[in-house]
């Protein structure tokens, strides 16, 4: 049976996982047993609309191309528009919800309170929004148990890089003791600018602004406030350690010139600003900074606007994934791999 699919905002990635479900349609049918249609579309700036027996994709993405309203798609029998996200996740026929709202990172809202609904209500949640499992994990992991429902958010760390379920799945068995990463690929990709063509930080931040990387205003990034929320979801996640955003001191890039550049060179050694968590007794301790790292380290071979991390496992040593750390397509088909989770679950039970 068919999963019935809510959207909780529909910018950027909430269309590129609804374009992956219109474009590989049969693939997914034929290869993983795989089907889903989109019943309702919630968006606080581009309106809202609900059909129960589902909406078709093309003409979605169309009237909103053409008018930027989806409450201009052809009028239906059943069809029903203007329901804010909070009715949309507790009424409609949705069995999951995709939470892709505009959230406050700082307060983890409108998504924490989505995700609070849908529990609540006996649905799945899948996000990309960092806040809510950053700032409320173990409240939102409790709500989602009791009410038996699957809460997945592989993308809010690497984008589609499985750098969440991949030490869950495939280094089971390990104590992962350490968590490395370059999880931040603005920076990554301005140090790398700054280091190869000898270009100073504001020179590489302001192409890093018109390629995309960057935005306008860069302060998360450069400051290392998006890394800090990823070492906090990695820390309760992977190593089971409680960490809060508050416990992780935090340093950005902004401060490094490229007399630093030049000197790591010199030395043999390369800037990058490192995510780590350590198990130290029954605690972990984290930090977000710019460090040195040799260039014989997994890690300083990652250029450009790439993500990787590295895991020290007590039984297989060091582990390093890279991969794509954000962007439409990848940012989509994370969301994608968690709704083939929830239906792999599915089956397992059946059986």
């Amino acid at each position: 049976m068919a999963h019935k699919l809510a959207f909780i905002g529909f910018g950027v990635v909430g269309q590129g996982l609804a374009e992956i479900l219109r474009d590989k349609k049969e693939a997914l049918k034929k290869d993983e047993d795989f089907e889903a249609e989109i019943v309702a579309i919630s968006d606080f700036m581009k309106g809202s609309i609900y059909h129960p027996n589902g909406l078709d994709i093309d003409t979605a993405l169309q009237v909103l191309k053409d008018t930027g309203n989806l409450e201009n798609y052809p009028q239906m029998p059943g069809l029903v528009t203007g329901w804010d996200s909070l009715k949309t996740i507790r009424e409609t026929n949705a069995d999951t919800i995709i939470e892709v709202s505009y959230t406050d990172v700082k307060t983890g809202q409108p998504a924490i309170n989505h995700c609070k609904a849908a529990f609540e209500n006996g649905k799945n949640v899948v996000m990309t929004n960092k806040g809510p499992v950053a700032l409320a994990y173990k409240e939102l992991s409790e709500i989602a148990n009791k009410h038996g429902v699957y809460w997945g958010f592989e993308g809010t760390v690497m984008s589609g890089t499985p750098a969440l379920r991949m030490p869950i799945a495939t280094l089971a068995g390990n104590e992962i003791t350490e968590i490395r990463g370059i999880l931040n690929g603005t920076t990554n990709y301005i140090l790398t600018k700054m280091e190869v063509e000898g270009v100073t930080y504001e020179e590489a931040l302001k192409e890093a602004q018109e390629l995309g990387y960057a935005e306008a205003d860069p302060t998360s990034d450069v400051e290392g406030y998006d890394a800090r929320y990823k070492i906090v979801i990695l820390s309760n996640y992977v190593m089971n350690a409680p960490l809060t955003v508050e416990e992780v001191s935090c340093k950005g890039i902004t401060d490094i010139t490229l007399k630093d550049i030049e000197e790591a060179k010199n030395e043999g050694k390369r800037w990058k600003l490192l995510a780590k968590a350590r198990k130290e007794g029954d605690k972990v301790v984290a930090s977000i900074a710019p460090e040195k790292v040799d260039v014989t380290d997994s890690l300083a071979s990652i250029s450009g606007a790439t993500n990787a991390i590295t895991y020290e496992c007590d039984l297989l040593g060091s582990v390093t994934l890279s991969g794509a750390g954000a962007g439409k397509v990848e940012t989509g088909f994370s969301l994608l791999i968690d709704l083939i989770t929830i239906d792999r679950q599915k089956q397992l039970v059946k059986i």
